[in-house]
């Protein structure tokens, strides 16, 4: 199998965390998004990867290694494709089309999930969803009576489904796939001058693909830093019994640490409370401080902090200047 990651876009919800780091690249409990992304994806699907396409911008030569490097320690070879302009989801997919052979994963790299299923590769195609209250701002799919899907509708006005796309999906030929994309770029088929993975999907729905659906437990967003906190949160809950995320290399100093954390190599911690649902990256040190919910970059210091639901990225000097005070009975005060 290949999994192809379209990730071009800039990220423009989760500034000024974007500003240096693509939003796939910002990591969530220790991880970089992409690679939990993809590794979350090969549990899933069961079968040996062989390739992962990576679609993006202009990030430059350090990102592209690093992409490479997530790739190779999944198993996989990586492989950079560039989006040269937004033209739209089936563009970005087509700009990856050698990798568009055999059974094929699309991911777009702004969602992680916790699935809770193993998926059949035999069907035609599989689109990931998940049953949400409001549908009226998800494109959904539309069913036939035997459960196959009949279409898409983006945004419904009127109920049709709750069953939300989220934004993977897989194909049994990436060839069948690459051939519908081809038709669009070929014909100029575009929707408000972009052209659409849709339009693709229901060409082959109407020449007799029968395509599934399989719905995740939960659909985790990371589009801006709040969603992306929560996200943190909900992935240390998730992982905490499965991997180690704590180094053995953490300077732990008259400090307390409440799991669940992700805690990187080389972090110091210096009378400090760490926890719970917090994301502390390498070569960081906080001193004096309380952190929760919170998510810390690489190589930054914090004193005299009171931390929480707050995203600080990489080379941060955060350092607050302790409070004095003499507060008479019956104060109130608020800081």
């Amino acid at each position: 199998m290949n999994i192809i990651i379209p990730m071009a876009g800039m990220g423009k919800r989760l500034r000024p965390h974007t500003l240096t780091t693509p939003k796939p690249l910002i990591e969530v409990a220790g991880k970089p998004i992409v690679q939990r992304l993809c590794e979350d994806i090969i549990s899933v699907v069961g079968e040996k990867t062989e390739e992962i396409g990576f679609i993006i911008g202009d990030f430059g030569e350090q990102v592209e290694q690093e992409l490479i490097s997530i790739a190779e320690a999944l198993g996989a070879k990586g492989r950079i494709y560039h989006q040269e302009q937004p033209l739209g989801t089936a563009h970005a997919i087509w700009c990856a089309r050698q990798s568009l052979v055999g059974k094929v994963t699309v991911a777009f790299a702004d969602t992680l999930f916790d699935a809770g299923f193993s998926m059949n590769t035999e069907e035609d195609g599989i689109i990931w969803t998940h049953k949400v209250e409001d549908p009226s701002a998800f494109g959904v799919v539309r069913k036939n009576s035997d459960g196959t899907i009949a279409g898409f509708v983006e945004k419904p006005k009127e109920y049709v489904s709750n069953e939300a796309i989220i934004g993977i999906y897989y194909f049994k030929s990436g060839e069948n796939l690459l051939g519908e994309l081809q038709y669009l770029i070929d014909n100029n088929v575009t929707k408000g001058g972009e052209y659409q993975l849709t339009d693709a999907l229901q060409n082959m729905l109407d020449k007799g693909l029968k395509f599934k659906t399989n719905d995740v437990r939960e659909w985790l967003d990371c589009g801006n830093p709040l969603a992306t906190i929560q996200t943190n949160q909900r992935v240390l809950a998730l992982k905490a019994d499965k991997e180690q995320l704590v180094s053995d290399n953490v300077i732990c100093n008259n400090s307390t640490i409440i799991p669940p954390v992700c805690i990187a190599e080389g972090v110091e911690l210096n009378n400090s409370v760490v926890g719970p649902y917090v994301s502390v990256s390498r070569e960081t040190k906080v001193s004096n401080s309380v952190i929760s919910n919170s998510i810390v970059g690489k190589q930054t210091t914090i004193a005299n902090s009171v931390l929480s639901q707050s995203m600080i990225g990489n080379n941060v000097k955060l350092v607050s200047k302790p409070q004095h005070l003499s507060l008479g009975d019956y104060s109130e005060t608020e800081l």
